[in-house]
């Protein structure tokens, strides 16, 4: 069977998710060199996430089910607490502040896998469903922001 919207982009939680407890683990060891390489890693992919949700999926889903004002208002919002919650934790690695960026990224591990269980649950399951006849090209279309 052919790739679902669900599968493709509920991997690509858990690929971020990859680079969050690789992100932990290097500013755990206090190589701060390593761990601004790590952040951006981490940031590039959750803002790559961001984007195919917001720039592709959100979209082709409001326009063909009228449901602008719904989860995907939801997931916006939420998108957007996350990318505050981690423009703090830059500049804790930047000031190499080890405390306060843990206290920031257990928030932040709390808002993705609150989000996360939301989205692979609910949205894309609705996705798959109502864009079934798009769902090759949508995810051809997210595959192609990866690069």
């Amino acid at each position: 069977m052919d790739e679902t919207i669900k599968s493709f982009l509920t991997q690509d939680h858990r690929n971020c998710d990859e680079e969050f407890a690789n992100l932990e683990n290097v500013v755990a060891s206090g190589d701060w060199q390593k761990a601004q390489e790590a952040f951006n890693e981490f940031e590039n992919e959750l803002q790559t996430h961001f984007d195919m949700e917001e720039k592709v999926l959100f979209p082709i889903f409001e326009q063909n089910t009228g449901m602008t004002c719904g989860p995907t208002q939801v997931m916006r919002m939420e998108h957007s607490q996350m990318s505050n919650v981690l423009s703090q934790m830059r500049e804790d690695v930047a000031k190499q502040d080890k405390n306060h960026f843990f206290g920031l990224s257990e928030s932040l591990m709390m808002l993705m896998q609150q989000h996360n269980m939301k989205e692979e649950q609910m949205l894309y399951a609705m996705a798959d469903a109502h864009l079934e006849e798009q769902r090759s090209s949508i995810i051809k279309q997210m595959k192609e922001l990866k690069k």
